[in-house]
């Protein structure tokens, strides 16, 4: 960034976690239009709140699971999210699901695309580059950015930076942060092959914090292989014995760190 552009940060409680907004302007910006974009941001990440919360009783998707509404009588967004979270699973052939034991629960993808959105809404304001932090998981555009990888068995540690100069998607799943609060959805258990986290980077947050689910359930084995065949997708692991892993093309975002 060059000495003396503007920025505007903001850190914001939504969704029971914070997000962080790190807004760069261009040399063209209006700074009252990206001002006035990032407000409308703030503002849809407490609406997607209130629409999506399984903690409300009231919101529409607690009032859809419980079949007191109809799909077609929530707004419009709902039924987008349940879109891709059909697709999700079913390329995750079912690790990813918004369906638990008969109750609909979309918040494994909702907070990723809300970001993403969010992040939509800023660039169309006219900024120059932005960085949304929502829970961990990050959504980028213009840059450069550069984002550090948290060690999960090294508190304060990092395993890796991924470096974006034109915008990308960073999801990381795990128990280090929140305890094992990601289930097989086949057992309902702790998933088999444990992993102590799973980074997944994507052009989009909504692809991305939903892979990063389905990829930390079905355990290393099978993740692996997986995320390689899914386009415009790239993962990094860490082990719980600490080693790591990561598929062939998720180099090409820390090359230039690494050169």
């Amino acid at each position: 960034m060059k000495t003396g552009q503007a920025r505007l940060r903001r850190v914001e409680h939504s969704m029971g976690t914070v997000f962080s907004f790190d807004v760069r302007m261009g040399p063209d910006t209006i700074v009252p239009r990206v001002q006035a974009g990032l407000g409308a941001a703030v503002a849809g990440l407490h609406r997607v709140d209130e629409v999506f919360s399984t903690y409300r009783p009231d919101s529409q998707v607690s009032r859809l699971s419980r079949g007191e509404l109809a799909l077609g009588d929530c707004v419009t967004e709902v039924a987008e999210v349940l879109r891709q979270c059909e697709e999700e699973e079913r390329l995750s052939d079912g690790w990813f699901t918004a369906r638990y034991d008969g109750s609909l629960d979309p918040t494994g993808l909702v907070k990723g695309w809300a970001v993403e959105r969010a992040v939509r809404m800023l660039a169309s304001a006219g900024a120059g580059s932005v960085c949304l932090n929502g829970g961990g998981d990050i959504q980028l555009h213009g840059g450069p950015w550069r984002v550090g990888i948290s060690d999960p068995l090294n508190p304060g540690g990092l395993v890796t930076v991924v470096e974006s100069v034109e915008g990308l998607a960073v999801a990381t799943s795990g128990p280090a942060e929140r305890g094992c609060h990601i289930l097989d959805p086949r057992t309902r258990r702790a998933p088999a092959e444990g992993l102590a986290s799973i980074t997944v980077v994507c052009p989009g947050l909504t692809q991305a914090d939903a892979r990063a689910t389905a990829a930390y359930a079905m355990g290393a084995r099978a993740a692996r292989g997986w995320l390689e065949d899914l386009p415009d997708t790239e993962g990094f692991a860490v082990a719980a014995d600490g080693s790591t892993w990561q598929t062939s093309g998720f180099a090409r975002h820390t090359a230039k760190l690494t050169a």
